[in-house]
């Protein structure tokens, strides 16, 4: 009797394991079909926009990228402008808001009292929350006059007569420009660098920094040698989290950058950018050469951020391979 019980119990505990591998493996194709669907949508994305561009590659070949011509009415077409204009911009705002960022997190984590820390930082992530139109409206109505009354007439009389950089800082103060578009870039980059700085911050062990103080070490030298090293991974991630939003921003930079194509060396002219010459020229494009060769700027775009991300995800493994060496 007692074994017939136990092959009873046996044939159960079998029947619930064949049940359970049976959900394991559902789930398991559930979840693999999710990822797929990213990559084919990812795949789905390259492939249009490489057959839309098509056609303009066909016409200019790859000097589409080096040419810096864009005549709508005489159909030539040419990239250069608008890579210009984004790289710059996109440098500028991560040169801005990475120290910045940094101190922000800094004091969040390091010196803020408490009763400060939680409202501060509250604030710093509803910043991220802010429409990128309200940032390009109040760039284009509230900075910019204050940028060519009291700011570049400063700039320019302090470094116009240097030598190398001088002419970064020529030509007349009319406030929208690519030193603008950087600027306001910058405030919409730095909620975004400054929140994940903060949270990688609070990652290291209490223990570490309490053992540094312990033997004597100011802040300074207890975020430089403990909290940076510790972070290196997630800061760089999210200074390319930063650096990602900054190059495929639209319409802040659409209201300052000033939508000339053109290359000007002066940061205080206008310019264009990818972002912003797809939200300016797409909706009136005329079928052709003009909107395939929006396009081949969009299939840029995505080919310059595909490199970003490829490039932080070597910089965050070889972090990675430090920390275990």
């Amino acid at each position: 009797m007692s074994e017939v019980a136990s092959t009873n119990v046996v044939d159960v505990h079998a029947a619930k394991i064949k049940v359970f591998k049976l959900q394991d493996g559902i789930f398991h194709q559930i979840t693999l079909l999710f990822a797929f669907i990213v990559l084919a949508a990812l795949a789905g994305i390259l492939i249009s926009l490489a057959i839309e561009a098509a056609p303009v590659f066909k016409q200019f070949g790859a000097s589409f990228l080096w040419t810096n011509v864009w005549n709508v009415p005489e159909d030539q077409y040419g990239a250069l402008a608008a890579i210009y204009g984004t790289v710059v911009t996109s440098i500028i705002a991560l040169l801005i808001a990475v120290p910045v960022s940094f101190g922000i997190a800094l004091f969040l984590t390091e010196t803020c009292p408490t009763w400060l820390r939680r409202p501060l930082g509250t604030a710093i992530e509803l910043l991220a929350g802010v429409p990128s139109i309200i940032y390009g409206i109040w760039g284009l109505f509230v900075f910019a006059p204050l940028f060519s009354a009291h700011i570049q007439p400063y700039l320019q009389a302090a470094f116009g007569d240097v030598p190398v950089i001088g002419g970064w800082f020529a030509g007349p103060p009319i406030g929208v420009g690519i030193l603008t578009a950087g600027i306001v870039l910058s405030l919409m980059v730095i909620p975004f660098v400054a929140s994940v700085m903060r949270d990688v911050f609070e990652t290291v062990p209490p223990q570490l920094k309490e053992s540094a103080y312990g033997v004597g070490c100011t802040t300074w030298e207890v975020v430089t040698s403990i909290v940076l090293p510790y972070t290196r991974v997630g800061v760089i991630g999210g200074i390319m989290l930063g650096l990602g939003r900054a190059l495929g921003e639209t319409m802040a930079v659409t209201f300052v950058i000033g939508n000339a194509n053109r290359i000007v060396g002066s940061l205080f002219a206008p310019g264009t950018s990818i972002a912003s010459t797809l939200a300016n020229e797409f909706g009136e494009a005329d079928p052709g050469l003009h909107i395939a060769s929006l396009f081949a700027l969009g299939l840029v775009l995505f080919i310059i951020t595909f490199i970003v991300l490829a490039i932080s995800q070597w910089l965050i493994k070889r972090g990675v391979a430090k920390q275990g060496k």
